[in-house]
C-alpha cells in the first residue's frame, strides 16, 4: 500500500520533531507552513541553517559561538581581564551582555553537570577553564550557572576546584540574574517559572550584603 504522506514531508516532519520544545504535532504544523509558502523562504531557511554549520564555530578561548576565533569579547581589550564570569550555554552570554552593566569576559561550559542525563564534568568545558585560570590575570570567577539543581551543583563543584588557586570565585552575580533571566525569557518566549522566581528570591536575599559592582 502506498504510503499516505510522501517521504520528504515525513523526513521534515521528523526532522523537526527532534528539535528541544518541538513535539510531533508542531513539527507537523511548521511542515505544512513551508509547504503553502513561497519557495524562496523554504530556501532561505535552508541556507541559514547552512550558514549556521559552516560559518560559526566555537571560540578557541572562551567557547562562545563567533565567526572568528578568537571572538570578539576576547579580542576586545577594554574588556576587564581580571574577572570571568561562568554561564552554562551561549544564550547567557546574549542575555548577559545585553544588560551593558558586565564588561569582563566569559566562560561558556555547554552544559551543567547532571548525573541523571549522564552529563560530568569531562562533558563540560571546565578543564578548559582551569587552563584559562593558570594561564591569564584572573582575580575572580563570577558564576551565573542557572538557578537550579543542576546549575547549583555545577557552581560549587567550580568553587571547590578554584579554592586553592587564590581566584575569588563568588555567585554575587547571581543578585542580577533575575533581570538576566526575564532578558533571555524575552528573547526565547520561555516563562520564566515560580520554583526560578523563589530560587531567585532566595538568592537575592542571601548575597544582598554585597557591596562590589560589575
Amino acid at each position: 500500500m502506498a504510503a499516505v504522506t510522501p517521504e520528504p514531508v515525513t523526513q521534515l516532519v521528523e526532522a523537526f520533531a527532534q528539535l528541544p520544545g518541538i513535539g510531533p504535532k508542531t513539527a507537523s504544523r511548521l511542515t505544512f507552513y513551508l509547504l503553502r509558502r513561497p519557495a524562496e523562504q523554504a530556501e532561505t531557511l535552508a541556507n541559514a541553517l547552512r550558514d549556521l554549520k559552516q560559518r560559526i564555530v566555537f571560540c578557541s578561548t572562551c567557547f562562545n559561538i563567533t565567526e572568528e576565533s578568537p571572538c570578539a569579547v576576547c579580542r576586545d581589550e577594554g574588556r576587564d581581564r581580571s574577572i570571568i564570569c561562568v554561564v552554562e550555554e551561549p544564550l547567557d552570554v546574549v542575555a548577559i551582555d545585553r544588560t551593558g552593566g558586565y564588561r569582563g569576559l566569559y566562560h561558556v561550559l555547554h552544559g551543567a553537570i547532571s548525573p541523571v542525563e549522564g552529563i560530568g564534568p569531562d562533558e563540560l568545558r571546565i578543564n578548559e577553564l582551569l587552563a584559562r585560570l593558570k594561564a591569564e590575570p584572573v582575580e575572580e570567577v563570577l558564576l551565573a550557572t542557572n538557578p537550579n539543581l543542576e546549575g547549583e551543583a555545577t557552581g560549587m563543584y567550580l568553587a571547590r576546584l578554584t579554592s586553592d588557586k587564590g581566584i575569588v570565585t563568588t555567585t554575587r552575580f547571581v543578585i542580577k540574574w533575575l533581570a538576566v533571566r526575564l532578558i533571555r525569557s524575552a528573547l526565547t518566549g520561555v516563562v520564566l517559572l515560580n520554583h526560578e522566581v523563589s530560587a531567585l528570591t532566595s538568592y537575592k536575599k542571601q548575597f544582598s550584603e554585597s557591596t562590589r559592582t560589575w
